[in-house]
């Protein structure tokens, strides 16, 4: 049986999770999804209140990854419609940098924590980190909240398959797309774990990633809403290439969060390829206005062209003792 949708509108959000508490409404959300035995044998993807969106969504996404060598993990969550799909969302993958969205996400909360607002020096890493993808604050800030406090903020949100890497390996973490929609889901419609201002601050910063990062989510996003990412793209001595597009498409009528992740890529360029034959199709499925038909083109706006084939450097080429 399919998960419930959530309540439609953010007043009934709030007003549920008050009256149940943020455990009794996780349990009513298409994120507290069943175990994955069960889950694989789930319609890649359900809707209670819009099946036949589903349904076309679901044929629209096998035909995307028709052909493709990539191994995909994916999970996206339509907040408005209900409908939600799932392509290998339990699967482990080397996070690469798109862990640095968690790290943000544990950053916001030790501030709220502390009841003071964020210090110059964090801003200055955030942004570094966020919007150009910068290692160095990257392992600035891993450093800051450290293992204990990053542990925390993958309870609040509920991430109970994410593990981090070990020592200063945070590109080695272990994520699967249904935690990383979870992720996304405490910078949007979750509001038991960051503030309002912290949710605006994560979604503001993840809308000014560099154009030359902006592919995945944003490709074919539709105009007028604000479109959120955070990518990785990271070569290993085995699987080839990791490349994953996470992010928030908010505004303008528009509530939908997407996770796609892949490995065994055979260049970084295949991969960019491969996610964006995906959110190419999601971004034009459901950001479609209502009374628009569903195959409505959308603006493109994520880099197109042919990107250099360098690593993102979030961890080390060769095999890391203790680590998958």
């Amino acid at each position: 049986m399919a998960p419930l949708a959530p309540p439609r509108s953010s007043r009934s959000r709030r007003l549920v999770a008050s009256a149940l508490g943020s455990a009794a409404l996780a349990a009513l959300l298409p994120l507290a999804a069943a175990a994955p035995a069960r889950a694989a044998a789930a319609p890649l993807c359900a809707s209670t209140s819009h099946p036949a969106l589903a349904a076309k969504i679901a044929s629209d996404v096998k035909a995307a990854l028709a052909g493709r060598s990539s191994t995909v993990g994916l999970y996206a969550w339509d907040i408005n419609t209900g409908v939600f799909c799932s392509v290998n969302a339990f699967r482990h993958f080397d996070s690469a940098s798109v862990v640095k969205a968690t790290i943000m996400g544990a950053v916001l909360r030790r501030a709220q924590d502390q009841h003071r607002k964020l210090t110059s020096w964090e801003v200055s890493n955030l942004k570094l980190m966020i919007t150009h993808s910068d290692n160095t604050a990257a392992t600035n800030l891993w450093n800051s909240i450290g293992r204990t406090r990053f542990a925390a903020y993958l309870k609040l949100a509920g991430m109970t398959s994410t593990v981090p890497g070990s020592g200063p390996y945070w590109g080695l973490t272990q994520i699967n797309a249904h935690d990383e929609v979870k992720l996304l889901n405490t910078f949007t419609n979750n509001h038991a774990v960051l503030s309002a201002a912290s949710r605006a601050y994560a979604l503001t910063l993840m809308s000014q990633v560099i154009p030359s990062q902006r592919w995945g989510v944003p490709y074919r996003a539709p105009s007028g809403s604000l479109v959120s990412n955070k990518n990785g793209w990271l070569p290993r001595a085995t699987r080839a290439w990791r490349v994953h597009s996470i992010g928030a498409v908010t505004g303008g009528g528009r509530d939908y969060l997407m996770a796609v992740l892949s490995d065994n890529d055979k260049t970084m360029q295949y991969g960019i390829d491969t996610l964006q034959r995906i959110t190419g199709v999601l971004n034009r499925d459901l950001g479609a206005p209502a009374t628009a038909p569903a195959t409505a083109t959308a603006t493109v706006r994520a880099a197109t062209g042919v990107l250099p084939q360098l690593s993102d450097g979030s961890a080390p080429f060769a095999n890391v003792p203790g680590q998958p």
